[in-house]
């Protein structure tokens, strides 16, 4: 999920609890929630934590 700031884009993905992001740019933003997610899901394998099936999948995009 992205969200328009007053200066900034914030991104997180709701089936991923604490994985959270704020770039400057759109597509800042969209990349480094992709890395956070990579990096969170790794982190949980690590810990040898369940990865959840994803409840909410995009289906695309609206533009502001």
């Amino acid at each position: 999920m992205i969200e328009i700031g007053v200066r900034n884009y914030s991104a997180y993905v709701p089936d991923l609890p604490g994985c959270v992001s704020v770039g400057g740019t759109l597509d800042e933003v969209k990349a480094q929630i992709r890395e956070a997610a990579a990096f969170h899901i790794e982190g949980m394998r690590e810990d040898g934590l369940p990865i959840p099936q994803p409840d909410h999948v995009e289906v695309g995009e609206q533009t502001p």
